[in-house]
């Protein structure tokens, strides 16, 4: 009994993972509805996160880091994972420690790409002009 029940909490905590995406190589336009006649909402810049709601054909219906809602082309949509910094400013360092050196400093709602999660709260990360390191897991949106 307590190994079904084990079973049963591993299966629901794997439903409840968040899927994440990202805004593809240009910026793109989202939606009230799944359709291109549907009310504008606002734009998303290119590699910016997004957690996936619900894909219907065509379209998918998105959360940003802001809480707010709406649906995206599917063409507009990324594998490629990405990860927005939530702080005023986040220390990247050169590992997961710490006390690692400074490789550089991220201000908020810079988008990072996402290259591994460590396991141990931190997830190595890459700068768009080529700096890497690590970034501690609570201080970024996206995972």
């Amino acid at each position: 009994m307590l190994v079904a029940g084990a079973v049963a909490l591993t299966a629901a905590a794997t439903a409840c993972a968040a899927d994440f995406r990202s805004v593809g190589d240009m910026a793109a336009i989202l939606y009230d509805a799944p359709s291109i006649k549907a009310k504008k909402r606002f734009i998303l810049g290119r590699g910016y996160p997004v957690e996936v709601v619900v894909s219907v054909e065509g379209w998918t219906k998105i959360r940003d880091a802001g809480g707010e809602l709406a649906w995206i082309e599917n063409k507009n949509l990324n594998e490629r994972r990405t990860v927005l910094v939530k702080p005023a400013l986040a220390d990247v360092r050169a590992s997961a420690d710490d006390k690692a050196p400074l490789v550089f400093q991220a201000e908020q709602n810079v988008v990072l790409d996402l290259n591994d999660l460590s396991g141990t709260g931190w997830a190595r990360v890459t700068h768009r002009d080529g700096q890497s390191g690590y970034i501690k897991i609570n201080q970024v949106w996206g995972i």
